[in-house]
């Protein structure tokens, strides 16, 4: 499986970014860079402008204000990226409907498709559930699908908005051995999480939001060792941003 990232849409930088719904601020004045390497978790309390933040660097909203760039560009459509929602819809279709689909969507010649099913089934460990209907799978198997879904685009930053949200823990480290996986292979993760354990154990950068901006960005061995504003200490106590 091809599975390696590409620099092409790489760093994606955020300047000055403000996102306004209406008259209400969602985003405002961020001012990140998203480079190769170990994953980027985007922390902080709900509200906070995580979702907004990655559905803005895949694209799919445009900013109020300043500018997203990937590799330099101001347009830059988003083929080699893709992402997961914390809900992700299943297709009426089987497992292996769903993740044919996507490769379809993808283009992937159709001499490609059964041993791409394969790989990525065997990736996500759904070997053997190829004729189970979507609908029918765990939660946690939903999401190992929806991220099979995703890697057939082949991306080289791949989203991840709260994967593990619902899920008991088993099935949570099933997904974070999977998203290690993909990181180790070169994919970029840019991943949202309300906890800081899955972070702890998964960033290698860290982003804390709150009220839609940046309040700390950067080494998330540093940030959990010696924060430096108060709401980032107050935040690794468990207390309340508000």
């Amino acid at each position: 499986m091809n599975l390696r990232a590409s620099a092409s849409d790489l760093p994606i930088m955020f300047l000055g970014v403000g996102i306004l719904a209406g008259e209400v601020t969602i985003l405002d004045r961020i001012s990140i860079n998203i480079s190769p390497g170990a994953p980027t978790v985007l922390i902080g309390p709900n509200g906070s402008g995580k979702t907004t933040l990655l559905r803005a660097a895949m694209g799919l909203i445009p900013p109020s204000r300043g500018r997203i760039t990937w590799a330099g560009r101001e347009i830059s459509p988003p083929t080699r990226r893709a992402i997961v929602f914390q809900r992700p819809v299943m297709l009426r279709r089987s497992v292996y409907g769903n993740i044919s689909y996507a490769l379809a969507s993808a283009d992937v010649p159709h001499a490609q498709r059964e041993q791409r099913i394969a790989e990525l089934q065997s990736l996500v460990g759904l070997e053997g559930l190829e004729a189970r209907p979507a609908r029918r799978l765990s939660g946690g198997e939903q999401q190992r699908l929806a991220l099979a879904r995703a890697l057939a685009r082949d991306p080289a930053v791949l989203f991840l908005d709260e994967p593990t949200a619902s899920l008991d823990p088993a099935a949570t480290k099933v997904i974070e051995d999977i998203v290690r996986t993909i990181s180790a292979r070169g994919i970029k993760i840019v991943m949202a999480t309300h906890d800081l354990g899955e972070a702890k154990r998964l960033a290698g950068e860290i982003v804390l939001l709150h009220r839609g901006g940046v309040i700390e960005n950067g080494p998330a061995d540093a940030f959990f060792a010696a924060p430096t504003t108060d709401e980032a200490k107050k935040f690794i106590a468990g207390e309340l941003l508000v």
